[in-house]
């Protein structure tokens, strides 16, 4: 048996985390057995179903690189399908029209509520009488005739056995009075002819397997096999939100993660192979099975996704990085043309970056001049004292031949004002990092002047020598 798996997200909102946790065990278990994974948009909820949405599905799945052979299919194109499948259904005897009023389900429920029962349909358009008292024509729905006796067993790939009695399922709806079939069966048929073998999907989804599994026997079709994950918490314990955070995939694209900083975060919100925390994509691959997922609800943790980030923006290729990189620095409205290529940037920021965005924002002073020293900065490293240090950093890097503008040549010159003025690094190194990035905080101040180009660095000496000879005056 080949194995096919499926996600199958209804688009009324972004791609989410635990979507996209779903939609990556599926897309592993997939790869792992050498299968077919297929991507489905149930969008049967007409009111609430967006193309926005859609598109920021499809946007997520191509960011984390979840490929897929087959789709995406759409239940909308598909309703010509679904309602063959009810005639035929309908002409079996496996469903029939309920021509039960409004009122008389209000009462029905309200009855069963007082009565402390479950609240379900009685079956009462199941009965031959009712059918015959109707004309087809008038308003209706149509309901699965579920089995009445006995109950539901299947074997759940991820929390073993679990049984429902056939009592506590009721007739479902599956046709609408305004002829729309409804998600349950969807889901059914949509499985079926896609030869879906293994689903798995989110708990909240346990109560609707049983309805499937019972229409899929109406229909003599093959059962797939079931697993489903449990929910991510926050923090706090309770269900993952929007008040925990970043709950959007893309919105974690928008503060400067990388995917596969989270797919392996995801990958072990509920999942393990040993104690390893770090995995490639092929090693996600060779080793994700489903009996190794958890039962227990996973707690969502941002600082070990920082931590994850941090790792991958400095052991991913500098050049991947750096094409991540150049969504966040054109966001930030930077002249790419103006200062140093991509690459150089993460080799120079990715030790003291835990987010992209982070290194985007750090490395500002590379394309675009400041307009004032950081105040706390300025004042402790751009003081009198400062002055002969950065004039004569100054004269020495402005000795430096085009051709021979290197880090290593910049190092030595700052290193031959030290020595010339018989002063500490710091002594010089200081008032230059002030001078060249308008703050204390920059790697290598070597590196950084090499960064930000000659020129550039030169007339950011003269502005903090005018800066000191004003301040200067001043006492």
């Amino acid at each position: 048996m080949k194995v096919k798996t499926r996600f199958a997200p209804s688009p009324t909102g972004y791609l989410h985390v635990g979507g996209a946790r779903t939609a990556l065990y599926s897309w592993l278990y997939a790869r792992h057995a050498k299968g077919t994974f297929v991507l489905r948009i149930e969008d049967t909820d007409l009111e609430r179903s967006t193309p926005e949405a859609i598109d920021a599905i499809m946007e997520g799945m191509n960011w984390l690189d979840l490929s897929w052979e087959e789709g995406p299919y759409f239940q909308t194109k598909r309703f010509d399908r679904y309602n063959q499948v009810i005639d035929e259904m309908l002409a079996a005897g496996t469903a029939y029209r309920c021509y039960c009023s409004k009122e008389r389900l209000e009462k029905l429920r309200e009855t069963q509520m007082a009565n402390g029962e479950k609240a379900r349909y009685d079956g009462h358009c199941r009965c031959a009488d009712v059918q015959k008292a109707h004309d087809s024509r008038e308003p209706h729905v149509v309901r699965f005739a579920n089995p009445t006796d006995g109950s539901v067993i299947f074997n759940d790939l991820i929390r073993g056995p679990i049984e429902i009695a056939n009592k506590e399922l009721d007739d479902l709806i599956i046709r609408r009075t305004d002829g729309s079939p409804t998600y349950n069966f969807c889901v059914v048929v949509d499985d079926w002819d896609m030869e879906i073998t293994h689903v798995i999907r989110g708990e909240d989804h346990i109560n609707n397997t049983p309805r499937q599994i019972n229409i899929l026997k109406a229909l003599g079709a093959p059962l797939p096999q079931y697993g489903h994950v449990s929910m991510i918490l926050g923090d706090d314990g309770q269900k993952l939100s929007k008040r925990h955070g970043a709950v959007s995939v893309m919105q974690y694209r928008d503060d400067g993660y990388l995917p596969e900083a989270l797919l392996n975060y995801l990958v072990r919100l509920g999942w393990s192979h040993g104690d390893q925390e770090i995995f490639t994509i092929p090693e996600m691959i060779e080793y994700f099975t489903l009996d190794a997922v958890s039962r227990s609800a996973s707690a969502f943790n941002t600082e070990k996704l920082l931590w994850l980030n941090h790792h991958y923006i400095n052991h991913l290729d500098a050049d991947y990085v750096a094409q991540h990189l150049m969504w966040h620095m054109q966001k930030q409205g930077y002249n790419l043309e103006q200062g140093p290529d991509l690459i150089t940037i993460v080799k120079l920021y990715a030790e003291r970056s835990k987010t992209l965005k982070e290194m985007a924002e750090s490395c500002a002073y590379c394309y675009i001049d400041f307009d004032e020293f950081d105040a706390d900065a300025a004042k402790k490293h751009l003081r009198p004292v400062a002055k002969e240090p950065l004039e004569l950093a100054k004269q020495k890097i402005a000795a430096i031949d085009e051709l021979d503008w290197q880090i290593e040549t910049i190092h030595h010159a700052i290193q031959a004002t030290a020595d010339d003025l018989s002063v500490g690094m710091g002594k010089v190194g200081m008032p230059l990092r002030v001078a060249v990035t308008g703050s204390g905080q920059s790697p290598s101040v070597d590196a950084t002047i090499h960064a930000v180009g000659k020129q550039r660095a030169l007339a950011r000496i003269d502005k903090a020598l005018a800066y000191i000879t004003a301040r200067a005056d001043q006492l």
